[in-house]
């Protein structure tokens, strides 16, 4: 039995810097420290730009008369919670291997990712219940609702501005770092872009078209929340799997497949199993070759196949290789 693994380095892109002085990268091999380090710093100014929305907009809907916009708030409140996740995640996945996690703590980047999830599920039921409340309210209890102002109609425009580029910029970092964890929390920011935007409409309305229209800022809380109910959906779900020990997909084993297939000295293979932790991959895989090869020789191709695989899915990945005669 053969364990060939290289840690704490993986492949992303080749290195350059945008204006923050956040690290981007394209086709390299970089440590896991830059990869933390770049996903703290992008996190972090995501934190800050959340923390002064959430003020912002609860400010703006509550002296502007507009319900949509205090769940807008509340929305960027659960956004400023989940970048304090990722944070926390990150620190812990920071850690390195050691007796009781042999294969590290990546699965709690996973783990934040879904904690992600259920924190949009979340907002997306208040910003629901809140929106159906107000439209009960004002059709069989004749409850009056108030005109906004033009403050939260400015606000729902800083914020449709400023949370759109925020989860450009966080998902191009976490695409290129290979951060699930990150990833989710940019698509939480562009949640928020389209609570905003439904907030944006509903405000709107009630604010152009007078006092008859109020019922429009509720009825844009509850379209927005059914948008965010779909990418908390769509960030759970990949998160679920990997926490189900999924095996990765079926382009990637077919890819593995085919390096093992394309070898020459290989007779067969089997017991592939495939999963994933966090940003890295485990291959576990029995490789069968003539009985007549010296066992150096099965080890120099059962060491290629290793760099091949990694090549692809980064030199961090966990390559378990049992070589066996035929």
């Amino acid at each position: 039995m053969f364990n060939h693994c290289t840690t704490g380095f993986f492949i992303s892109n080749k290195i350059y810097y945008d204006k923050f002085g956040v690290i981007l990268l394209e086709n390299q091999i970089i440590s896991e420290e830059i990869r933390s380090k770049e996903a703290k710093k992008i996190t972090l100014i995501g934190f800050v730009v959340n923390a002064i929305l959430t003020g912002f907009k609860i400010f703006a809907g509550v002296t502007g008369n507009s319900s949509a916009m205090i769940a807008d708030g509340v929305h960027s409140l659960s956004d400023f919670f989940t970048d304090i996740i990722v944070l926390v995640g990150f620190k812990i996945t920071d850690k390195p291997e050691d007796e009781s996690h042999n294969y590290g703590h990546g699965k709690f980047e996973t783990l934040a990712t879904a904690i992600i999830s259920f924190a949009l599920f979340f907002a997306g039921y208040k910003i629901l219940i809140s929106g159906l409340n107000n439209i009960y309210g004002a059709l069989f209890k004749n409850i009056l609702i108030e005109k906004p102002s033009i403050v939260p109609l400015i606000a729902a425009i800083i914020s449709i501005i400023s949370k759109e580029l925020l989860y450009r910029y966080t998902k191009l970092v976490g695409e290129r770092i290979k951060s699930s964890a990150v990833i989710a929390n940019g698509w939480h920011h562009r949640s928020d872009a389209f609570s905003s935007v439904g907030t944006l409409i509903g405000i709107g309305g009630a604010f152009l078209l007078g006092s008859k229209w109020t019922i429009l800022d509720p009825i844009a809380s509850i379209i927005v929340s059914i948008f965010i109910f779909r990418v908390a959906f769509q960030i759970l779900l990949p998160s679920v799997n990997e926490l189900m020990e999924a095996s990765l997909q079926k382009d990637e084993i077919l890819f593995i497949e085919k390096i093992i297939k394309t070898s020459p000295s290989i007779v067969n293979y089997h017991h592939l199993r495939t999963r994933r932790i966090g940003n890295k991959i485990a291959v576990e895989v029995h490789l069968i070759f003539d009985r007549n090869i010296m066992l150096y020789e099965a080890h120099e191709h059962a060491t290629t196949i290793e760099k091949q695989i990694k090549d692809k899915f980064g030199s961090n990945s966990i390559i378990t290789t049992h070589l066996e005669t035929n």
